[in-house]
């Protein structure tokens, strides 16, 4: 490769993070599931919902980032300008929440497929992969593990692998992209769950968050009410960053249905209920390779969003409360930073051990975070368009309109979801 391609190959590179790591995280191992069990009981029935939520939740994360990137605050700091001090407390305190069940929920179908690979030991693999998690948020500097959690993103590449180990009707599968179909009950409640799982609120606060951290830590960045002549790349590294990060998360849940769907749903095994129920279940219509690649999958994917999950809490909590709130801090730095990750982290292995169903669990944590989206969207909407908070670069008509759309449209999951 020439000094001029390898500058430009450089180049493309850095315009990836934030976005591209949390479209990435929005395929975690309970998302996984959710898929799954889209693909698994209606084949390839449900493909039009994920094309329905791409422009939605890229929007909404292109909202998110802006905000973080124009104010160089965090999404719960700038939401303390529009919401009272108790509904701030309330929704963070509900995120942290829905986060440690996610996180439960995440680690338990992590030490399953491990167990599923090895064949014991599923309880030590979940509490080794939360410490290695929480190891790496508390020790390793943010530049660094920006770029662990980046090159984590690759381990989403197994999925796509996947459809070339398995007979897919395309002509169906491509009907199912175009043409939105509600066959029942069950459907409308998978929907829901579809649309709970890919438009999350904590994937809100990390994008957020993530931005302002890029601003802190290099020295030639400022928020852009301070420095507007830095705008115009700006605008275009996030944009790029967002679109092509939702894309890779809406591509894989795509390839997770249509895998699932090819060879689950045709051979009549529908009853799935965790990723790693859906691993065990390949290997005798797809084979060993397919068990192993998917298997694994969960386990990578895990350790991508778990950071996430911990880390956008964090976050969330340390604006509302004022507190230092840096991954490129040490622990003695940002106390109630890191006490807030840890917490969410080992509150999670202890779900795990509980008498708690995770699986039950995340339903209700799913419940929450659809019910909570709503208000956080609603406020976002606001800030992102309010000339006080934005300055001069509050949000374009196209943002607001999708944004807003995204809002309606996760509205009516809300009151499906309670309705179902």
């Amino acid at each position: 490769m020439s000094i001029k391609k390898r500058a430009k190959t450089v180049a493309l590179a850095e315009q990836f993070g934030p976005g591209l790591v949390t479209g990435a995280a929005d395929d975690d191992p309970s998302g996984i599931a959710t898929y799954s069990q889209a693909g698994a009981q209606f084949g390839y029935g449900l493909l039009w919902t994920m094309v329905l939520t791409y422009p939605l939740m890229t929007a909404v994360q292109l909202v998110s980032a802006h905000i973080g990137r124009v104010s160089g605050k965090g999404l719960a700091s700038n939401m303390a300008k529009v919401l009272p001090g108790w509904a701030i407390t309330l929704l963070v305190a509900l995120l942290f929440i829905t986060n440690t069940i996610n996180i439960g929920a995440d680690l338990a179908a992590m030490g399953d497929a491990a167990e599923l690979v090895v064949g014991k030991g599923a309880h030590v693999f979940t509490a080794l992969f939360a410490f290695v998690s929480l190891g790496l948020q508390l020790f390793v500097p943010y530049r660094r593990y920006a770029n662990i959690l980046k090159w984590l993103t690759l381990v989403l590449l197994a999925y796509i692998a996947l459809l070339f180990m398995v007979k897919v009707d395309w002509l169906a599968a491509g009907k199912g992209m175009v043409w939105p179909t509600v066959s029942n009950k069950e459907a409308l409640t998978t929907i829901v769950a579809i649309f709970g799982t890919t438009i999350s609120p904590y994937l809100f606060f990390w994008q957020s968050s993530q931005e302002v951290e890029e601003v802190e830590q290099d020295l030639g960045k400022e928020a852009l009410k301070k420095a507007p002549e830095q705008a115009r790349d700006e605008f275009r590294r996030i944009k790029i960053d967002t679109f092509v990060g939702m894309a890779v998360s809406n591509i894989v849940a795509l390839a997770i249905i249509i895998g699932t769907a090819a060879t689950l749903h045709a051979t009549g095994r529908t009853e799935i209920a965790t990723a790693a129920d859906a691993a065990k279940a390949l290997e005798p219509v797809a084979g060993k390779f397919a068990f192993l690649i998917f298997s694994l999958g969960i386990i990578g994917t895990g350790l991508l969003a778990i950071p996430v999950l911990a880390g956008s809490a964090a976050y969330a909590i340390g604006d509302s409360r004022g507190w230092k709130t840096s991954l490129e801090s040490m622990p003695w730095q940002a106390k109630g930073f890191y006490t807030v990750i840890g917490a969410a982290t080992l509150l999670g292995i202890g779900i795990d051990w509980s008498p708690i169903d995770p699986i039950k669990a995340l339903f209700w944590s799913a419940v929450i975070n659809g019910v909570v989206a709503v208000p956080i969207m609603a406020v976002m909407m606001l800030v992102a368009s309010n000339k006080k908070a934005m300055g001069k670069f509050t949000a374009s008509r196209s943002m607001r309109i999708f944004g807003w759309l995204a809002t309606a449209v996760m509205a009516a999951a809300a009151v499906a979801m309670v309705a179902v």
